[in-house]
């Protein structure tokens, strides 16, 4: 197996309890470390069950899924790979067990029963890296929601894994909440932490460099962000694409924007007005 391997999955399939058809089935795919994956497809389409999958909170009912060379069906290491993989799901306030923003984010490194100053140092940095150092002393309860789900992210980033898996994270967010959380990833993905994204907003997808689309269960599509700007990959799988994604398109292919503008708005504005001025 690979060494920038992260995660290995081949022909996995799950089943849940009293259920004949599968959740997921035929799934083959690899993640190297470093890399953002963004999985999209529409609702059922099987995408928490794959996210479960990665960190062993689900394990496989067919085919094996490797998290750095390890087998998530062998009990024994089953717990290592969760401290390697954390995940943050949709809504903060099932995962937020204390009262006190600080002692969230200790909860994880007190149940690894690490000493109390590399706990302590833990916790500064996950709220230090999430931008919620000022709340260190705060009730959790006074958060916004924006600031819950950054601490979600504090709490599981304080477990030093070497992968954070989303599910839905910023379905509940607003605009400002979003920005908040996606910041803080960015910022780590650039320091080499690897990310799977889950999510039911297409334009997120620019965050990553590559991209899973499920259906019915199945792996429809996976490749870099590259192949589905540059053709109708996610229209032709029946998922909708941003408007923005049209727009550049047809930007590009009259020559008003140049080839290494993402289709972000503000980006094409901004290079718009560049070649206007000029």
């Amino acid at each position: 197996m690979a060494e920038d391997r992260i995660f290995s999955l081949r022909d996995i399939a799950f089943c849940y309890p009293g259920n004949d058809e599968p959740a997921i089935s035929g799934i083959t795919m690899d993640i190297n470390v470093g890399w953002w994956v963004t999985i999209v497809g529409d609702n059922g389409s099987g995408k928490s069950t794959l996210a479960k999958i990665l960190n062993a909170l689900l394990i496989p009912t067919r085919g094996v899924c490797y998290v750095l060379g390890r087998d998530t069906l062998d009990p024994a290491v089953q717990w290592d790979i969760r401290k390697d993989v954390c995940m943050v799901f949709q809504n903060p306030e099932n995962q937020i067990v204390a009262s006190v923003v600080e002692e969230e984010v200790a909860f994880g490194p007190e149940n690894l029963g690490l000493p109390s100053e590399d706990i302590a140092m833990r916790v500064r940095w996950a709220l230090g890296v999430t931008g919620l150092s000022e709340f260190a002393k705060k009730p959790t309860y006074a958060l916004s929601g924006g600031q819950k789900q950054r601490l979600a992210l504090a709490g599981a980033l304080a477990m030093r894994p070497k992968c954070i898996v989303l599910d839905e994270a910023t379905s509940m967010l607003d605009p400002e909440g979003r920005r908040e959380l996606t910041g803080v990833l960015k910022r780590l993905h650039e320091e080499g932490m690897t990310v799977v994204s889950i999510t039911h907003r297409t334009e997120e997808l620019l965050l990553s460099d590559h991209v899973a689309v499920l259906s019915r269960g199945k792996l429809a599509f996976y490749g870099d962000l590259n192949e589905v700007l540059s053709g109708s990959t996610l229209s032709k799988l029946g998922i909708r694409e941003p408007s923005s994604f049209r727009l550049w398109r047809e930007l590009k292919g009259r020559g008003l924007i140049d080839d290494r503008v993402l289709p972000r708005a503000e980006d094409m504005a901004e290079n718009l007005v560049e070649k206007i001025c000029l």
